[in-house]
C-alpha cells in the first residue's frame, strides 16, 4: 500500500492554481461546475484512504471488534505507519465525520424554518416579507422553489434593479447552485486543503447568476448597481449554502466583472495558458488521487483479507 494511501491527503494542494486561475479565466459555469467536480472527487479519496489508515489504527485497540488476524504483526508489517498515522486517523475521521453531520443538519433545519415562515403566503415563485432587514436569497426545495426577498431591500432599489435582483435569484435556483456550495462546503470540511476551491465556486456561482441575470435584464450597469446596493445594506444569506445575491463576494470583482465585456464561453482552456496549465495539473491531480485511494483499497483489501481467518 506504502505512500499511496497518503497521496490523496495531500493532492488538493495540485488544485490550488486552479482555484485562483479559473475566477478570472474562464466562463463563471465552466469554472463553478469543473472546481465543485474536482473538490468532491478529492474529498471522496481522502475520506476514504484516512478511513483505511483508521482501519489500521482501530485493529490496535484493545477490545475492537475487528478480527484477531487484522493487529498480527505481519499484517502491521505490511502497513506503513501504523503506530503513528493508524492512531491519528480515527479522531481525525471522527471530526470528519462530525463536522460534515453538523454541516448537513444545520443545512436542513434553517431550509426547514424557511420553508415553515412563509407556509402562510401565497404559493408563487417570489415570497416578498415586510422586513426592516433588507435580503435576498434563492430558497430551493418544499412545494417549489421560491425567491425570498424582504420589502426593505426592494426599497432601496430602483425597477430596473429590482428586475436583476429576482433575475440573479431564479437563476441560482434554476442552475441548482445551493447543491454545488454544499458539495464544496462538504469537500473543504472532509479536507482542509480543499477550501480554496469552497471560496471560488462561491464567487464563481454568483458571477454565474450575475451574467444570468445581465442577460434577462439586458443591462449589465444595472445588475451592477443592483449588486452593489444591496452589498451595502444586506445581511446576506440564513446558511452558506443557500445563495444570496450579495454574498459571498469579493462584491467590488462581481461589480467590475459586469461593467465590463460579458465573458467568453469555453469549455476547456488552451494547454498554452496559465489557466490551460492549472486545469490539466488539478486534473492530473484528481486523477491521481483517485487511482491511489482505488490502490489502496484494494491493497488494503487483500491484505485484511489474508488475515482474516475463515
Amino acid at each position: 500500500m506504502g505512500i499511496f494511501v497518503f497521496l490523496p491527503l495531500v493532492l488538493p494542494l495540485t488544485a490550488w492554481p486552479i482555484a485562483r486561475l479559473a475566477e478570472q479565466h474562464l466562463h463563471p459555469r465552466t469554472a463553478t461546475r469543473l472546481l465543485t467536480g474536482v473538490a468532491a472527487v478529492m474529498a471522496l479519496c481522502s475520506t476514504v484512504c484516512l478511513a483505511l489508515v483508521m482501519v489500521v489504527g482501530t485493529a490496535q485497540l484493545p477490545g475492537n471488534p475487528l478480527p484477531d488476524g487484522w493487529s498480527d504483526p505481519e499484517v502491521r508489517a505490511a502497513v506503513p505507519y501504523d503506530e503513528v498515522v493508524g492512531k491519528a486517523a480515527i479522531p481525525a475521521l471522527c471530526a470528519v465525520v462530525a463536522a460534515s453531520a453538523r454541516a448537513l443538519w444545520r443545512h436542513g433545519r434553517v431550509r426547514r424554518r424557511a420553508h415553515r415562515a412563509l407556509a402562510g403566503l401565497p404559493g408563487t415563485g417570489v415570497a416578498v416579507l415586510p422586513d426592516d432587514v433588507p435580503y435576498a436569497y434563492a430558497l430551493p426545495g418544499g412545494r417549489r422553489d421560491r425567491v425570498v426577498v424582504s420589502t426593505a431591500l426592494l426599497d432601496r432599489l430602483r425597477p430596473a434593479e429590482r428586475r436583476a435582483l429576482f433575475a440573479h435569484e431564479r437563476a441560482h435556483l434554476a442552475a441548482r447552485h445551493h447543491r454545488f456550495l454544499l458539495a464544496v462546503r462538504l469537500a473543504a470540511l472532509a479536507n482542509p486543503f480543499l477550501r480554496p476551491l469552497r471560496t471560488a465556486v462561491a464567487y464563481a456561482a454568483e458571477r454565474w447568476a450575475d451574467e444570468a441575470a445581465a442577460r434577462v435584464v439586458g443591462d449589465r450597469r444595472a445588475v451592477a448597481t443592483a449588486i452593489g446596493k444591496a452589498a451595502l445594506v444586506s445581511r446576506g444569506t440564513p446558511v452558506a449554502t443557500l445563495a444570496g445575491f450579495a454574498a459571498p463576494g469579493p462584491v467590488p470583482r462581481r461589480v467590475a466583472a459586469l461593467l465590463g465585456p460579458p465573458p467568453v464561453v469555453r469549455t476547456w482552456p488552451s494547454l498554452f495558458t496559465s489557466v490551460g496549465l492549472a486545469a490539466w495539473a488539478a486534473a492530473a491531480g484528481t486523477a491521481v488521487s483517485a487511482m491511489s485511494s482505488a490502490n489502496a483499497a484494494v491493497t488494503m483489501f487483500l491484505i485484511l483479507r489474508a488475515a482474516t481467518p475463515l
